[in-house]
Order: structure tokens, then C-alpha cells, then sequence
């Protein structure tokens, strides 16, 4: 997409929740994009940003390779925010000192504000003291000339900085985590205020402008989009359709992985509904024997993906050879799946559609939804017309029920998954908390447990419930349910999917853990 005129361009040093900048800033109405520090100029000379955000790092500014601000930035003049590692940097590079801290600050905290400043304006104020959410080691021992300490703290005397003639800020704690009530405050304070942006980023204005990009790169060429069945997706399809109308072919890979009643749901949206040309394609011999003896997560990643380009080029070469390829690739993908150095990427997980194609299939990639996370993505089907129930249905995978099968996946799994699954969705249906969890899901484990029902003995498997809160999927809470709810779940999958006879609840946030098993 070609970036809006008034953007924030957000250098990423590593951090774990760089994203969630990026979430607060579009919050605000501007657009923002994150690049990698180590292609920070590059990406400042095309985007042209109002202003430049610095993540966090797991990194030290003393490393004798530490992560830099290009010297392309420092020396534009635009508005720059510094948190934590951010801060740092921009003290280290423009005169300041940075050293280890006697006094580590992790978690929740309290800082002083010590003196009024354009960034606190109409949200802190001298005198008070306001909770925030710290995770440094180093700490700033003095800043650089034209800087003045506007907040501290027990371990940092240098909480928050500000040189308000230059419009630089840095603060130490992080604004954009939830942990710090005020937060989205001081980042939209930061690029509404001082750097003066106008609050015109909105999801019809992307969607005209995605339309547009659409049918530019496509011009009379013919797409094909894999529908998963979820909602990325099929958003993006409908976006696609309306771009180009029949230039686009649907195909719907049945993987044998989906949940219940998902293939049905998605053919009568796209055939019925949207009267959007659809193929429905029953590959779940072809994936779930490819699936045979394979364990390692990654490599069930690999080999689903995989497929699945081998299904849409056969379609492809079907329909007359389309162009064009779409997926539903969204922007917490490709953050995931590259290093914040810009070299080969250490990820958490790779994501089976994020890359590029097999040379062999001459097949250019259109991901209209690059640019959005996952709620932005419902906001934009809401935009589409598509329906609430459909927009508003939990996530999941593209690898399906392969990703919450720790293990081998076999069809047999898949089927005793999808009735406990199906049964705890139900009850989460009827308490009236569907709306209220971002994703709930069932994982069948690669355990057997001992048991007794009527008066005999099993040996089945464990089933382990999972349901978070989140607001984009970048962390996430456990769901509080109630015991009651939890042992009628329990009781209902043990007494009517046979194979399981034990049922157990991950308490589990993210971070540490993610919110998929594997």
C-alpha cells in the first residue's frame, strides 16, 4: 500500500511489544508502519514520516554491537519518541550516558512527574505520580544537552525525558503495554500534539486506497484466493472481489483440518451470500496423509503450506492460469516471521503463508491485509458488509486442527478434537461469553490417563481447554471462567466424545506462553 502523507514510522530494536506501538498509534487515526532498525533509512527515505518512534530492545546501548538509530533520523529533525531501550539510544547517540543499573526495574512501577512537558500536556502533571510498566537493566546516568528530566523513578532518575524545542522525548517505561493506564494517551499526545499529525488514518480510507493498489497491480489479470476458512481470509476475498469483481476465483481447500462446520459456513457465505466465483476442493486425504509420523510443529507448518500452493497452482492451471495469488497474510505475520536485525530470522514460529512462491509458478502474491492486525481485519469485514456473526467468530490457524494436535495428527484425532472442540464452544455460546474471549479453542494431547467410568477402566486421552482475553493477539490473558462452567464442560466432553476422559484448563498468558499450543 502506498503509505498515507502523514505517517509514523516506528524503528524496531526488538522489543517483544513493539507491535503494540504500532496498534496505539493507528488508535489515534495515523497510520504507522514498523521496519527493522537495521533498514531504518531505507524505510525513512520512502516513507517520508511526520515522525519516528524507537521500540525497546532486549539489547544493551554498551553491546559493542548494539542496535543504532540510523544517523539518516537523527539528523531529519522530525519529532522522536524514545521508550525504553529508545530512550537509551537516543541519549547514547546525541551526547548522553548509559549504564548499568544497581536497581533492575521489571513490571509495574511508579514514577514522580517532576516537571511539565509537551508530551504530558493534558494527561500528567507536575506533583503527581502516575503507575507505569518498567523492564530495563541499564539506566541513563546523564542525558544529552538540551534535554531535562520531566519524570523519575526508584531505580531511574531519567524515567522521562524532554527537549520540547526539538520535539525529542524519551521515556524509560513502556506507554504502550496495557500496564500503563495512560499510555495510549502520551503516544497519541506524542503524534497528534507534537508532531502535529491530523487524525485522518481510517478503515474506509484504506479501503479505498487497498481497492485502488488492487487494481493497479492486478490490471486484467486473473486471482485466485485460498480461503481458509477464517476470517482474514475471507475479508480479503470480498475486498479483492470488489476491487476486480469475477478476476477472482475463491478456492476453498477442505485440509481435513477445519472445525466443525467451518467448510459448510464458507460455501454458503461466498456461493449464496457474495455469488464470489468459488472452487471447494476436498484435499484432506492429500494433507492428512502428508501429515503421517510428522510431529515437529514447524515441520507441520512447512508441509501445510506447502500444500497448499501445490492445491491453488493446480487450480490455477484449471481456471486458465491466473496472475495472481491472495492471501490473508496479516501484519503480526510477517512481524513474526522476520528478525528485528533484518537478517535471517530467529522466530518465534514461522506462518504458513508468509513469503514468497515457488519460482516454477510465475505467480505474483496480492495480501491486501498486510498492513492490518487482526481487529482492524474485523473493522475492515464490518466496512465489507460481511456478517457480524461471521467478522466477529474466533481466530484460527491456517494449519487448522494440526496446530492443536501436539503430536501426530491423524483423521481420528481430528474427529474426537472437533466434538470436544464444537461442545466447548457450544457452552461458551450459551453462557453468553463468546463476544467476551478472543479466541477459545480444545487441544488433544498427546497424553493417556488413567480413568474410571461406570465400573470400568479407560485409558484415553486429555483434552485441555484454552480461552484468552486480548485486544490484537500480541499478548493475552487467561479468561476467567467460573468452576461450575468449566467442570459442565469437562463432564460433557468426557461423557459424550469417546477417546478423552480427562479434561484440563491452561492458565497459561501470553507472554510466556503463546495462545496456540504449537
Amino acid at each position: 500500500m502506498t503509505p498515507p502523507a502523514d505517517s509514523v514510522l516506528i524503528l524496531d530494536f526488538g522489543s517483544q511489544v513493539t507491535q503494540l506501538i504500532a496498534r496505539r498509534v493507528r488508535e489515534a487515526g495515523v497510520y504507522s508502519e514498523i521496519v527493522p532498525f537495521a533498514k531504518g533509512a531505507e524505510a525513512f527515505a520512502r516513507l517520508a514520516p511526520r515522525a519516528v518512534i524507537l521500540s525497546g530492545s532486549p539489547a544493551s546501548v554498551t553491546d559493542v554491537d548494539a542496535p543504532r538509530i540510523p544517523d539518516e533520523v537523527l539528523a531529519a529533525g522530525v519529532p522522536l519518541l524514545g521508550i525504553c531501550y529508545g530512550e537509551q539510544a537516543l541519549c547514547h547517540q546525541t551526547g548522553g550516558n548509559v549504564g548499568p543499573s544497581g536497581h533492575r526495574e521489571f513490571g509495574r512501577a511508579f514514577i514522580d512527574i517532576v516537571d511539565d512537558c509537551a508530551l504530558f500536556d493534558g494527561v500528567w502533571a507536575r506533583g503527581e505520580r502516575h503507575q507505569v510498566w518498567m523492564s530495563h537493566g541499564d539506566r541513563i546516568d546523564a542525558i544529552p544537552p538540551g534535554f531535562r528530566a520531566v519524570a523519575v523513578s526508584e531505580g531511574a532518575p531519567f524515567a522521562a525525558i524532554a527537549d520540547d524545542a526539538a520535539r525529542r522525548y524519551g521515556v524509560q517505561f513502556h506507554p504502550e503495554v496495557v500496564h500503563t493506564p495512560d499510555g495510549a494517551r502520551l503516544l497519541a499526545n506524542f503524534v497528534l500534539r507534537v508532531a502535529g499529525i491530523a487524525p485522518t488514518w481510517s478503515m474506509a480510507g484504506f479501503r479505498a486506497a487497498k481497492i485502488a493498489e488492487i487494481r493497479a497491480q492486478v490490471g486484467d489479470g486473473k486471482v485466485i484466493c485460498g480461503l481458509s476458512g477464517g476470517v482474514d481470509s475471507a475479508v480479503a476475498a470480498v475486498l479483492i472481489h470488489e476491487a476486480i469483481g469475477d478476476q477472482l476465483t475463491c478456492v476453498f481447500v477442505d485440509h481435513g483440518l477445519l472445525r466443525a462446520g467451518e467448510a459448510e459456513q464458507v460455501v454458503g457465505l461466498f456461493r449464496e451470500h457474495y455469488r464470489i466465483p468459488l472452487v471447494h476442493v476436498d484435499a484432506s486425504e492429500t494433507f492428512l496423509a502428508g501429515l503421517a509420523g510428522v510431529t515437529d510443529p514447524e515441520k507441520k507448518r512447512k508441509f501445510i503450506g506447502g500444500a497448499f500452493i501445490d492445491v491453488f497452482e493446480a487450480e490455477a492451471k484449471k481456471i486458465g492460469g491466473a496472475a495472481f495469488l491472495a492471501q490473508g497474510t496479516l501484519y503480526p505475520d510477517v512481524i513474526e516471521s522476520v528478525s528485528f536485525t533484518g537478517g535471517p530470522s530467529v522466530t518465534i514460529k514461522s506462518h504458513h503463508n508468509v513469503g514468497g512462491l515457488p519460482a516454477r509458478m510465475n505467480m505474483a502474491l496480492v495480501e491486501p491485509l498486510r498492513e492490518l492486525f487482526k481487529d482492524e481485519v474485523r473493522r475492515l469485514g464490518v466496512e465489507l458488509g460481511l456478517p457480524p456473526a461471521f467478522v466477529g467468530r474466533h481466530p484460527s490457524p491456517g494449519p487448522g486442527l494440526a496446530l492443536r494436535i501436539p503430536g501426530e495428527v491423524t483423521r481420528e484425532a481430528c474427529d474426537t478434537l472437533r466434538r470436544a472442540d464444537s461442545i466447548y464452544l457450544e457452552e461458551i455460546r450459551a453462557a453468553g461469553l463468546y463476544d467476551a474471549i478472543w479466541q477459545a479453542f480444545a487441544v488433544l494431547l498427546p497424553v493417556r490417563t488413567v480413568g474410571v467410568m461406570g465400573d470400568g477402566r479407560t485409558y484415553d486421552k486429555v483434552c485441555a481447554l484454552r480461552a484468552v482475553t486480548s485486544v490484537d493477539g500480541m499478548t493475552a490473558d487467561i479468561y476467567p471462567f467460573d468452576a461450575a462452567f468449566l467442570s459442565r464442560c469437562a463432564t460433557r466432553i468426557v461423557n459424550e466424545v469417546p477417546g478423552i476422559n480427562r479434561v484440563v484448563y491452561d492458565y497459561t498468558s501470553k507472554p510466556p506462553g503463546t495462545i496456540e499450543w504449537e
